[in-house]
This record gives C-alpha cells, structure tokens and sequence, in this order.
C-alpha cells in the first residue's frame, strides 16, 4: 500500500454498491418505513435537539404503537408544537377550506425510549475483530491532528461523534472491534474535512466514503453499512453516485492521509 495509491477502483465500487443497494426491494422497504415519519419543522428540530440532543426519530405514542413498537414506562416525552387546524367556516371561493388557530405542544418520543419489533434498516453494523490492530494506529492519526479520542455509551443508533470546538472524537464502546475501526476512520474524516461545512447530507457522504475507502484497502469490508449509510444521506441512486463523483478528490485525498499511518516508514517519508 502506498499513499500514492488513491484507490480509483473502490470509488467506483461504492458508486456501484449504492446504485444496485437503491433499485432493490430492500430500499424501498426502508423508504416505505421512513415516509410513516413525520418531517418536522425547523423550529420543532431545535426543540428536539434541546431536550434529547440525541434523538434519531421521534414519534408520538400511538405512532410509535402501529409500528408495534412500545414507549418504556417511566420515559420522558419530548415536546414539539403543532398547529390546531379548523374547518374555515366563513370560507368563500378561493378562501383556503381550513385555517391554523394557534399552536398546541405535544409529546414525542425517540426510538430510543421505545421497545418492540426491529425497524427496517439498511445500515447493518459491522461484525469482526481487528486483529491487525488498525484501531490503534488510528489513534495516532486523531493525535497527529490534535484530536483526542474518547469511548463513550451512546442512546439510540449513534457510533459516533467528532466535536472541532473540543478538537474531540467520541466511538460508540460497546460496538464490534471491526465497526470501531469503520466509525473511527469516519470521524477523523470529519476532523480533516468539516471544521465548517454548507451541507450535512455531503460532509456524512465524504466521512462515510473516506472510511470504506481506508477500510477496504486496510482488509475490512465495511459495504454492509455504508452503502445504506451514504444512500441515505445523499438520496440514493444517481443523486448519491453523481455526489460521490463530485467529492472523490477529497475522499482519495483523505483516505490516502489516513491510510499514510499504515505504511512503513521509510516509505511515509517517500510519499510526504
């Protein structure tokens, strides 16, 4: 492996992985499910993010229920405001047949105050070791960047976190040695790409191809999660293969950085 090497093949690997994953039954399974969500407003996503910073989805009690999942006894709800519509009585021609009289709060709950039956996903969490120790060598890349790393217990289905203000990654402890190594490599993405960024749905598509670009070339295959990952950040099909496309400068680059620690030294210092 030479950091000269940008691994050409595995972006077009992962284009073809999320195009074939975003034409199959399984996608749109995952779609159907997602669409029995609601979309919130701006204003109820900051009240969510100020009372459960790590809520994933949310939804109310009887919602939660035809999913045949169950909010747990003792859970705090999450309060969002939604309009009170009535039947417009003076409505003339033209006039809209309903108007918004004010707003109430109402209580929700995020999946991770509920149990019940498995949700449809299309990110399935890595299995395996790390033999080779990849972990560890990943270390010293955050070092190297002036990032510390902490293991840390997340609610719901977060692996992890990266924080520039505390120059600070966080990785979910209780995942599989192969999934820490995935998640460890996304976030130093995040450390190296996105100190300020315009576009979420395009930082978490670079973050994820950059680790399936170092963790193929490092011998762990991590497609079973990241192609649903990068689908479902960048919409999936031509939408998500023409981003890849567009940022494959910057995943080569950022990987190459990465996959830099691996190499022997005398060949790190060729390459600098």
């Amino acid at each position: 492996m030479t950091a000269k090497n940008n691994h050409p093949e595995l972006i077009e690997k992962l284009a073809e992985g999320i195009g074939n994953l975003t034409f199959s039954e399984e996608w749109q399974h995952y779609l159907d499910f997602q669409s029995r969500f609601h979309r919130y407003s701006f204003g109820n996503a900051l009240l969510i993010a100020a009372q459960c910073d790590e809520a994933t989805q949310v939804a109310g009690f009887n919602a939660w229920r035809k999913m045949n999942r169950f909010v747990r006894k003792g859970e705090k709800a999450i309060w969002i405001l939604t309009p009170m519509v009535y039947k417009n009585a003076d409505a003339e021609e033209g006039d809209p047949e309903c108007i918004v009289r004010g707003f109430k709060f109402v209580p929700v709950f995020d999946v991770a105050q509920t149990d019940g039956e498995e949700l449809p996903t299309i990110c399935n969490r890595l299995d395996g070791d790390d033999p080779a120790g990849h972990y560890a060598t990943l270390l010293t890349v955050a070092d190297s960047i002036g990032f510390s790393v902490e293991d840390y217990e997340f609610n719901g289905s977060t692996n992890g976190d990266c924080t520039h203000s505390e120059h600070r990654i966080r990785v979910e402890t209780r995942n599989t040695p192969a999934q820490r190594v995935k998640t460890l490599a996304h976030e130093i993405a995040h450390a190296l790409l996105h100190e300020k960024f315009d576009s979420r749905a395009l930082a978490e598509l670079e973050a994820e191809s950059t680790a399936y670009v170092a963790c193929q070339a490092l011998g762990i295959d991590s497609s079973d999660y990241t192609f649903g990952y990068v689908a479902t950040w960048a919409g999936g099909g031509d939408q998500a293969i023409a981003a890849i496309k567009a940022s494959c400068q910057r995943i080569q680059k950022t990987a190459a950085t990465i996959l830099r620690a691996f190499e022997p030294a005398e060949q790190a210092e060729e390459a600098a």
